[in-house]
């Protein structure tokens, strides 16, 4: 018997989790990730492509030799059901909210042995929301937003993106939608999207670019501000749709420079 030891050959089924271990400074432990990890920029540089969201290449996996596979949410459940049939250690998170995210980024920190360092970078990151916040105050009107995740059918944000934009100062129309954990509870209702007149219309889709005009050309938006103000964006899904680092450590910043640039 020997002291225990800390993973060491991790595969990051998701992007949250490789950018939280490069931030962490323990990427040398990553030994595969997903073809969606783009930040850092030379991520597919340094490590193999091992997955998608939804399949993953089982044998490229197994012979990486992992000891931990990271993976999020129940739309990756098929692959940990693989992967735990096939003896491996697997752990999926599930978070949905900013306080979540922070808490998860805390978890993984303490499962490589890193909490001292993530310290420092959650109070960075508190301290950047806390700005954020005095910032949305200074602000001289609260405009409406209206987030879409997908169009066909149309999905709006998640609770963490719909935090995300509140934080900015920005009302979500569809704020009592975004505690939904499956999608088709965040539908949302093209009556409800006319009457409350969003200023900004923000598309994320994830896997597929945002198609703008098609948004401006659908029947009965032609009146909505953010359409006569063109202030319809296309915001990137690395910085949007990951619940982790990237939240915090781009897209405050992002969100701001974007309401300044367009308000």
């Amino acid at each position: 018997m020997k002291l225990p030891n800390l993973p060491e050959r991790i595969i990051c089924l998701t992007e949250e989790s490789v950018e939280l271990l490069y931030l962490l400074g323990e990427e040398s432990r990553i030994v595969g990730v997903s073809q969606y990890a783009v930040r850092p920029d030379q991520v597919k540089k340094d490590k193999p492509v091992v997955s998608v969201f939804t399949h993953a290449n089982l044998k490229k996996v197994i012979e990486l030799k992992p000891d931990l596979i990271i993976g999020y949410s129940d739309i990756q459940k098929d692959i940990a059901k693989s992967f735990i049939e096939m003896g491996q250690n697997v752990f999926i998170s599930n978070h949905r909210t900013l306080q979540e995210t922070l808490n998860y980024c805390a978890l993984l920190a303490s499962m490589v042995g890193a909490s001292e360092r993530f310290d420092v970078i959650v109070k960075r990151w508190l301290k950047k929301i806390e700005e954020t916040k005095e910032w949305a105050k200074s602000r001289p009107q609260k405009l409406k937003v209206y987030l879409e995740e997908w169009d066909e059918p149309r999905i709006s944000g998640i609770r963490y993106f719909s935090e995300l934009v509140e934080l900015c100062g920005l009302e979500d129309i569809n704020r009592h939608l975004r505690d939904g954990i499956l999608a088709k509870e965040r539908f949302p209702n093209e009556d409800h999207i006319l009457k409350e007149r969003p200023d900004f219309i923000f598309g994320c889709w994830c896997g597929k670019p945002v198609d703008i005009p098609s948004i401006v050309a659908r029947p009965g938006w032609e009146e909505l501000p953010a359409i006569r103000e063109n202030r319809v964006v296309e915001l990137p899904p690395e910085i949007f749709l990951q619940p982790g680092p990237a939240l915090f450590e781009s897209g405050l910043d992002y969100l701001k420079s974007l309401i300044e640039e367009h308000a």
